[in-house]
């Protein structure tokens, strides 16, 4: 059971992240409503989503060594205070070309707090709370999901695209001074080397699980990158009606994440990311019969609900899975499972503007499930390689 003291911090990193993950989804949330007030197409607004996620990506591995002599709390609240400034910086960008040069920038703290964080909450919970205590962290980016994509997404369309990137900079300065008052100081991980790395991508199950983070992402993300506009040319869906059904998915992710929290400890991360993703699988494949076949708004609800509840819960295993697997190894590979699930990002975006472009948006979802079955096959290898005694 987790102490009373250490609740705090694991309420901080919520919040936290669920700051940070307004900041990666706010694009998505708004993508063709920002495509149309600059006058550009949405496969070309896309490119925003691949430089963003290929700067996390590389930035992720980079950021943890060259920071892992710093103190953990000054770290958290300096990568929340870049992720405020960037988004401020953002919503004054005067025309595409600027944006496309301030967003990586507003990126690079989201980059650092996810991964820092979880290594944070390891150096201060006890191996066996672990599980628990990583995955009710990063319900807070499912909670994002919940309220950050559509709250953004209605904020575009009833003020502007501006607005929707200066409540992320404020909702930063905000978790940064919780951060701040809530995180003990002093907390440090053990410095990064060449070895360190050498480690990890040594390890034969921790490769398996870093590429099935990027797998999984680059699926997700080929879809859920251009959603708006999918359900848009698919079923007609207003902006209320996009929001609601981002809204739905969000909820049920968020349910998806807190069942994962409290059942972790019993099945395990391994089992509960097999579980994940055979809720995603199951959820792709009725959105395509859905988008395809039916065209019904209905039948759209049940399958992002369905995949929804799969999403954050995979990624919260996959962390578990991590620190439980190495801990002492912890600060750096989930930076690097940052890194994989921003390379995914950035490969599904591109793979999605693609699709677009040649096919339409009836291609995503059959190329998203099959790279999804790829994803399973990597965690089920993952499973068969023993966890490194603590």
């Amino acid at each position: 059971m987790l102490e009373v003291k250490e609740r705090p911090a694991i309420a901080a990193v919520f919040l936290g992240n669920f700051v940070v993950g307004c900041g990666v989804l706010v694009v998505p949330g708004m993508l063709d409503l920002l495509a149309n007030d600059l006058a550009i197409s949405v496969p070309k607004a896309g490119a925003l989503l691949s430089l963003a996620a290929l700067t996390m990506c590389v930035s992720a591995p980079l950021l943890a060594a060259v920071t892992s002599r710093v103190d953990r709390r000054l770290l958290l609240v300096l990568s929340l205070l870049l992720l405020a400034v960037g988004h401020l910086a953002c919503a004054f960008a005067p025309d595409f070309a600027t944006l496309m040069w301030i967003r990586p920038i507003s990126v690079l703290g989201a980059a650092v707090f996810t991964p820092q964080a979880a290594a944070t909450l390891s150096l201060m919970i006890a191996p066996e709370e672990r599980p628990m205590a990583l995955t009710s962290a990063f319900v807070g980016w499912s909670l994002a999901s919940v309220l950050g994509m559509p709250i953004g997404n209605l904020l575009a369309h009833a003020l502007s695209w501006r607005a929707s990137f200066a409540v992320v900079a404020a909702l930063g300065l905000f978790s940064a001074l919780i951060v701040w008052r809530v995180i003990p100081a002093g907390l440090k991980v053990a410095p990064l080397s060449l070895k360190s790395w050498g480690e990890v991508l040594g390890g034969t199950r921790l490769r398996w699980i870093l590429l099935a983070t990027m797998v999984w992402c680059t699926g997700h993300f080929a879809v859920l990158g251009y959603i708006t506009a999918a359900l848009r040319k698919g079923v007609e869906a207003s902006p209320a009606m996009q929001a609601a059904l981002m809204a739905l998915m969000g909820i049920s992710g968020l349910i998806g994440n807190i069942a994962l929290s409290r059942w972790v400890t019993r099945i395990g991360p391994d089992r509960g990311a097999q579980i994940s993703l055979g809720f995603i699988c199951a959820g792709l494949a009725l959105w395509i019969v859905a988008l395809t076949w039916l065209q019904a708004l209905w039948a759209l609800a049940l399958a992002m609900t369905i995949w929804g509840l799969g999403n954050f819960a995979f990624n919260s295993s996959q962390q578990a899975r991590l620190a439980q697997s190495a801990p002492t190894l912890a600060s750096a590979s989930i930076a690097l499972n940052s890194s994989s699930l921003y390379a995914g990002q950035a490969m599904g975006a591109a793979l999605g503007a693609a699709l677009v472009v040649a096919l339409g948006y009836d291609a995503l979802g059959p190329t998203a499930l099959t790279i999804m079955i790829v994803a399973m096959l990597f965690s089920w290898l993952a499973d068969r390689r023993p966890a490194r005694p603590e």
